[in-house]
């Protein structure tokens, strides 16, 4: 039977701007995993200069803080700071592993299932001269939503796969569970090693015409622009 962990600092809102802003403005008092989740944000925000955008309650929208140092995860060297990415895109997997879906990870952070994007991801780290000191770690995973605009790339909800609904709440807690797991893996040399095999065996790249192509693709879509010809991956 798999281990349940501490919920309590999991903090549901019902509107924000971000929620990685929220752990950004909350970072002299949040502890080491909190999370902060929104029903709807309104300044959603994706890799680079890309927004997030989700219906109200439909979607799980969240942010989470990771702290290393004394009293929390062991030190982590700047240099090994994709072991965060490692540790994020794992959980997510092994969540979707649990509901009977075979995904993958398209470098850096993205989860697909098929050619399909199934949950994205906005990581930022806070370093303190050679080692990182906190994470926030913001996912957007397509839940519920049935519904795309067509406008968008290649969209896909775990509803539209498995045919069932999620109860946000109940659902976090499980990729929770996951994320506290993986944790633990980051703070062993030999954790941090099997980190790195099992995102290889999952990872895989776009060819930099296909990339340009979905990037563009996304672009678009958020200037209110008609897609691009042939703009799918």
């Amino acid at each position: 039977m798999k281990q349940s962990y501490d919920y309590s600092s999991i903090t549901w809102l019902e509107c924000t701007d971000s929620t990685n802003s929220d752990i950004r403005r909350g970072l002299d008092v949040l502890d080491n995993l909190s999370v902060i989740a929104a029903r709807f944000q309104t300044a959603g925000r994706g890799q680079g200069t890309h927004t997030w955008l989700s219906p109200k309650a439909e979607n799980l929208t969240f942010s989470l803080l990771l702290r290393f140092g004394e009293g929390s995860i062991c030190p982590l060297p700047a240099t090994e700071a994709v072991r965060i990415t490692q540790m994020a895109t794992l959980s997510v997997h092994s969540f979707l592993a649990e509901e009977g879906i075979s995904a993958r990870i398209k470098w850096p952070n993205d989860i697909w299932v098929g050619d399909k994007k199934i949950c994205g991801m906005l990581i930022e780290n806070i370093l303190d001269g050679n080692e990182v000191r906190s994470s926030i770690i913001g996912i957007g995973l397509n839940l519920n939503q049935r519904e795309f605009d067509p406008a968008l790339p290649n969209p896909v909800s775990l509803s539209q796969l498995t045919g069932k609904d999620y109860d946000l709440e109940d659902t976090l807690k499980r990729v929770y569970d996951n994320i506290c797991r993986r944790v633990a893996q980051l703070s062993s040399s030999d954790g941090r090693s099997e980190l790195e095999n099992e995102f290889g065996k999952y990872l895989f790249h776009l060819d930099r015409s296909r990339q340009e192509l979905l990037s563009g693709a996304i672009e678009d879509f958020e200037a209110g622009k008609q897609p691009r010809q042939d703009s799918r991956p």
